[in-house]
């Protein structure tokens, strides 16, 4: 049973809010690409002093670590948007037409409240690293709240995707799962 899914990029219609939502994603995407791009310099970067130059590092290390964690939660509504997230469609092709609605929206719900849950404790920790104004333990000394900032923004922006796909769904403006009839 192996092939190409017929799910693909998550529609949005004349619906304003839907287009909205996917210009974030599109632009979280293209951060979460540039953040990657930049670890890979900044790496780049560090093997030629350490190796080249015999110098040492002092932020590189720790740069290209809050990177590639703020490019992977940054990045959530855009794989989100393309429908890259793992997705197991046996079953909702198996389905009737209402049955695979409920199971969306079934699924979706649950989405959307473990997310909002993450989202909360994500700003909880953020705020308390910004108002005690933590420092990482290394020579660098970076403020916590700046790399921290991608928990919260990451879990919001992924949020607002999830609810752009129910709202799509609900308005019959994409099929649930993004699956055409075959």
């Amino acid at each position: 049973m192996a092939g190409h899914s017929s799910a693909a990029v998550a529609r949005t219609g004349n619906n304003p809010f839907l287009r909205v939502v996917a210009a974030l994603s599109t632009l979280a995407g293209w951060c979460s690409a540039a953040m990657i791009v930049a670890a890979v310099a900044i790496t780049c970067q560090m093997i030629f002093i350490r190796f080249v130059l015999n110098g040492s590092t002092v932020w590189q290390t720790e740069a290209v670590i809050y990177l590639a964690i703020a490019a992977t939660l940054i990045g959530l509504p855009y794989v989100q948007r393309l429908r890259g997230h793992v997705n197991v469609d046996l079953i909702p092709l198996a389905l009737s037409k209402r049955a695979c609605f409920v199971l969306a929206m079934f699924t979706l719900s649950l989405s959307i409240v473990m997310v909002a849950i993450m989202l909360w404790y994500s700003y909880e920790f953020w705020h308390l690293t910004w108002e005690r104004n933590w420092k990482s333990d290394t020579v660098w000394g970076v403020r916590l709240w700046i790399p921290y900032l991608a928990l919260p923004v990451g879990f919001a922006l992924f949020l607002l995707q999830l609810v752009a796909d129910m709202v799509a769904i609900l308005l019959k403006i994409e099929q649930p799962f993004g699956l055409e009839d075959v």
